[in-house]
C-alpha cells in the first residue's frame, strides 16, 4: 500500500501520549512511502507545531474540522485512517470519517478508560488499545506491528 494516502486524526490532546505517537506515526508511515496527512483540533496542532516547528515529522498539518468538511464534500478521501481517540468526542469523530470515507479504520484507544471506551466503538475497525496514558511505549510497540502489516 505504499504511496496510499493516510489520515492522522487527533481529538483533544488532554493525554500525553498522543503528540509523541502522532508524530512518530506520521514520521514512520511517510519514510515507508505513504502520504500522511496529520488532522487534529485546533490545541492538538499548536501541540505538534511546537513540538515539530520544522515540520520535520508531520509534514501536512490542517484543522480537522476542515478535513472532515473537506470528505463531507467529496474535495478528498484517505485510503487509511488512524484515529486517535481518549474520550467519546474521539469515538465520535471517528465514527463520522467511518461513514463519509472509505479509508481502512484503526482506532488508537488509550488512557486510563481505553478498554471500557474501545467496547463503545460500533463501526468497522481495527482496535489498538492501551491503558497508557504518559508512557508511549507500549502504544508504540502495537503500532510498529500495524505498519508492518501494511507496509506490505
Amino acid at each position: 500500500m505504499t504511496g496510499a494516502k493516510v489520515l492522522l486524526m487527533m481529538g483533544c490532546p488532554g493525554v500525553p501520549i498522543q503528540t509523541s505517537i502522532a508524530l512518530y506515526l506520521s514520521h514512520k508511515l511517510t519514510n515507508l512511502g505513504f502520504d500522511v496527512t496529520v488532522a487534529g483540533t485546533g490545541a492538538a496542532t499548536k501541540l505538534l507545531k511546537v513540538s515539530d516547528s520544522d515540520s520535520y515529522y508531520a509534514k501536512k498539518l490542517t484543522d480537522l474540522d476542515k478535513t472532515l468538511e473537506d470528505i463531507i464534500e467529496k474535495k478528498t478521501d484517505f485510503d487509511i485512517c488512524f484515529a486517535f481517540m481518549h474520550n467519546d468526542s474521539g469515538v465520535t469523530y471517528a465514527a463520522t470519517v467511518s461513514a463519509l470515507s472509505q479509508a481502512k479504520m484503526y482506532s488508537i484507544v488509550f488512557g486510563g478508560s481505553a478498554e471500557e471506551l474501545a467496547q463503545t466503538i460500533e463501526f468497522e475497525c481495527e482496535k489498538i488499545v492501551t491503558q497508557d496514558t504518559h508512557n508511549p511505549m507500549r502504544l508504540k510497540n502495537k503500532l510498529d506491528k500495524v505498519m508492518g502489516e501494511i507496509a506490505r
